[in-house]
């Protein structure tokens, strides 16, 4: 049942999406489709162990000394995919001898230790037993008769140091073991909650899928908005396009007109300018040689007076009167031709507003827009109407689709499961409670060796009296070596015991470690899972072959588990498009197909625009025989670079004025300042205004010179632009309109393959995210067996093993210390002259019973 289900839902989740196809990029009219709507896995598959972590390193550590070859996966893979018979020969075929062989060569640091402790198993009862025995027969230090010797307290002292540490090493030891009994059972304890959280994430996993699916169905009414839009924004989208195709000849050529124009209105005020300025200048030139002329006379009636024939002012009036030539016009104006005829031509030209037919070519032309509203609005009706059809499609597959059902069997299945999880953990519990309690036990026993050790030592040394004789120690002193013995019998009742626990756990749990575990973090166990043929002889993919019955479709464990982890979508991870192949419902030319033909079928006729007529086209071939050409430019450029008068009026008048000053004080000298100041108000008032008519003469003639400048080339060029244009929107236009469509096409159908692609993407990366099967998969395996049982148990057996181990040392230490600390029955007789003042003296000196000296006699 629960495959079944799993098969649907994965159907179900394969339904949503087509094949893969090479990725589209969008059109710069990017829709943005939002975020699907996910929820946030509550399962943090990652266990930290907290301050334990250091002893498990120590024990990853110490099973890397003992097994420090890597994974097997090739020998793994032979010997799952070879056939052993039930008869002893296939035991016996080469090839499976040496896979033995190599088997037990990768097993060999397990196999060594194992051995070890099985030796311990057998050998450690086998002695304590013999011991026994020995020492009930007086033997092995079972006689209560210590032999006296110089280096006794120092040997004491080394055994007591040397039990002492052997009996720390014992207690760090079962510490450890211990705490990872107690580490275990506290994991077991939280493990519901973590069970829950999986739980609880793979509720999410189900129940979010459908909203994700109707999310990404409601989305394509966001394509559908934009196309509409544009679809009613066809005037500025295609027309516009059309218009800037069409203007790049159009708007020039147009401009071109517009210019000349222009050109003709700056050509009238020219020749305006010229008339006027020539007539002025004619007059102003008349006056000023008039006032000129009085001034030389006035001068010259000046100069003869008598005064200027004294000595001290001959040279100076001589000098003045030679300069009285410079007094005189020097351009000429009079013999300039006139420009009347030409402006009269340049007015009939203007009666006709050339400008206004150039704005009405331009209203024409920028009415591209509407030409194209109205000349398409039957056929974006029609594509409407299949714009709503695709939704209607769409949703109408989407119903189809029997998600309730699938998702209502696996929701009834994931509850069972957890509901079945929930019964049985207490008896987990309680079974870990058993486990929990036998390992308890096991400490105690080592406990219970180590209180006897301790108590040994403690009395021992408290109540050692290095002046007692062995046969007189004290109560306390006794009682620590009996201590000390019980310690050692009890150690030969539980090191076996101890020791076949070790090597069970440690075979199992160091096993587990390398062949599970290790592999399972670098993902090696999937590279063995993946090998061809291994799971089922006759699927070369096992997994393919179990989802899809096609074992040679490509999917593998780890590609899967990866994928998972990264919280991709089930259907890549699953390759989910062998399953359910819907290519044809997402295929953009399905729905797209009827959007281009009728995007196609547009035909839009700009014939009505017209950018020039003829009579502004006749308007302009007047104006190139306007005649301005014909005008004499080289004459008016000539009188017109000449200066007004030959000389500067304000330079003559001021050096007037400066050699007057020279001249002795009197009416000579005011008369010549006072034809100074004449003809600087002559300057000011006369050759100034004729200064700035020169100047606008000037003007206008170089403008009129450059209008006049291949004026009839210039006017067939424009006339020519304007009739190129004009044949463009007539008669190649179409070609426009077939290239601008086609792009206004693509850009509609891009929505679409924005849409699909996006569909695509979000079912590949997040509808159905399948993190929760990853977390699964890690809590079970990583967290489960690997961080909370495998740890733990090879830190018991850690802690538990070195324990046992140092017991030997210690029993030893014990046995060699209890005889410094018991109460002998018999000693050593020592004469007074032997012992000096540290031996002991002759027993019948002083009454003491000699129990050896006496059954010597008696035997006698």
């Amino acid at each position: 049942m629960a495959v079944e289900l799993c098969l649907l839902l994965l159907l179900f989740c394969g339904s949503t999406i087509s094949e893969v196809q090479p990725i589209y990029k969008p059109p710069p009219g990017t829709l943005d489709f939002g975020f699907v709507p996910a929820k946030t896995y509550d399962t943090g598959a990652y266990h930290e162990p907290g301050p334990i972590g250091i002893l498990f390193k120590i024990v990853h550590a110490f099973l890397y000394l003992v097994q420090p070859n890597s994974f097997p996966q090739d020998l793994i893979r032979k010997l799952a995919q070879q056939k052993f018979g039930n008869t002893q020969g296939d035991y016996q075929k080469p090839e499976n001898v040496v896979l033995t062989l190599q088997a037990i060569y990768y097993e060999i640091g397990f196999i060594v230790s194992a051995a070890l402790g099985l030796l311990f198993i057998l050998l450690l009862p086998l002695v304590g037993l013999c011991f026994c025995m020995c020492r009930c027969c007086d033997n092995c230090g079972g006689e209560m008769h210590q032999r006296q010797k110089k280096n006794a307290d120092c040997q004491r002292s080394c055994f007591a140091t040397f039990l002492f540490v052997a009996s720390l090493i014992i207690s760090v030891g079962v510490l450890c073991a211990y705490a990872a009994n107690q580490h275990l059972t506290n994991q077991v304890r939280g493990a519901k909650k973590l069970v829950t959280s999986n739980f609880k994430d793979m509720k999410i996993f189900l129940n979010d899928t459908p909203a994700q699916i109707d999310y990404l169905v409601s989305q394509y009414n966001t394509t559908k908005d934009k196309a509409l839009s544009d679809l009613n924004n066809v005037g500025p989208l295609l027309g516009s396009r059309v218009q800037e195709q069409l203007g790049k000849e159009v708007r020039p050529a147009l401009d071109a007109a517009l210019t000349m124009a222009g050109a003709i209105r700056e050509t009238k005020e020219a020749l305006e300018n010229v008339s006027v300025s020539v007539e002025v200048l004619q007059e102003g030139t008349e006056r000023l040689h008039a006032n000129l002329t009085d001034v030389k006379m006035h001068l010259s009636n000046t100069l003869n007076d008598s005064a200027c024939s004294v000595a001290q002012a001959a040279s100076t009036c001589n000098i003045i009167r030679n300069s009285l030539n410079q007094l005189n016009i020097n351009a000429n104006f009079s013999g300039l031709p006139g420009v009347s005829s030409q402006l009269a031509k340049v007015n009939d030209v203007l009666k006709i507003d050339l400008s206004s037919l150039v704005q009405k070519g331009y209203a024409a032309f920028n009415d591209t827009p509407d030409l194209v509203v109205n000349q398409t609005r039957n056929i974006l009706s029609d594509i409407k109407n299949v714009l709503e059809s695709i939704g209607s499609n769409i949703t109408t597959f989407t119903k189809t689709l029997p998600v309730q059902k699938i998702l209502a069997d696996l929701t009834i299945y994931l509850t069972q499961s957890e509901a079945y999880v929930q019964d049985y953990f207490p008896v987990v519990e309680q079974y870990d409670f058993y486990r929990w309690l036998g390992c308890l036990i096991l400490c105690c026993m080592v406990v219970l060796i180590l209180v006897f050790f301790y108590l040994g030592l403690l009395c021992g040394t408290c109540g050692y009296d290095k002046h007692a004789s062995p046969t007189t120690r004290g109560c306390i002193s006794n009682t620590g070596g009996n201590f000390l013995m019980a310690g050692v019998g009890f150690s030969f009742l539980f090191s076996w015991v101890l020791m076949i626990v070790v090597v069970l756990t440690f075979v199992t749990g160091g096993n587990v470690e390398k062949l599970v575990c290790e592999p399972f973090e670098d993902k090696t166990l999937f590279k063995v899972l993946d090998t061809p043929y291994l799971l089922n002889q006759h699927w070369k993919n096992y997994l393919s072959g179990l989802l899809f019955k096609n074992p040679n479709i490509n999917l593998t464990f780890e590609k899967v588990y990866s994928d998972c982890k990264e919280n991709k979508g089930i259907y890549t991870s699953l390759h989910l498009e062998h399953l359910f192949n819907i290519n044809e419902f997402l295929n953009v030319s399905m729905y797209t197909e009827d959007v281009a033909l009728k995007i196609e079928h547009i035909q839009i006729n700009l014939s009505k625009i017209i950018l020039l007529d003829e009579i502004g086209k006749e308007n302009l071939l007047n104006f190139s025989s306007s005649g301005i050409e014909g005008i004499n430019f080289a004459a008016y450029l000539t009188e017109i670079n000449k200066s007004v008068t030959k000389v500067d009026l304000l330079s003559f008048a001021n050096d007037l004025e400066a050699r007057a000053d020279q001249l002795p004080k009197g009416a000579l000298e005011n008369a010549l300042k006072g034809h100074a100041n004449n003809i600087r108000m002559i300057h000011n008032q006369q050759v100034v205004p004729l200064e700035q008519a020169m100047s606008t003469l000037n003007q206008s003639i170089r403008l009129l010179k450059r209008t006049s400048s291949e004026l009839m080339v210039k006017v067939k060029n424009v006339i020519s632009a304007v009739n190129a244009a004009q044949f463009l929107i007539n008669n190649n236009a179409s070609l426009v309109i077939v290239q601008e469509t086609k792009k206004y096409m693509d850009t509609i159908v891009g929505y679409f393959e924005q849409y699909i692609e996006w569909v695509k993407e979000s079912i590949a990366m997040e509808v159905a995210a399948c993190k929760p099967i990853a977390n699964v998969i890690d809590t079970a395996v990583d967290i489960f067996l690997c961080s909370y049982i495998t740890d733990s148990v090879n830190a018991f057996w850690f802690g538990l093993g070195g324990s046992s181990i140092f017991l030997i040392p210690a029993i030893i230490f014990a046995v060699k210390l209890s005889k410094y600390y018991r109460r002998m029955d018999t000693e050593d007789v020592y004469d007074d002259t032997e012992n000096g003042n540290n031996g002991y003296h002759k027993e019948h000196l002083y009454g003491i019973h000699n129990p050896v000296f006496t059954s010597s006699v008696e035997q006698w």
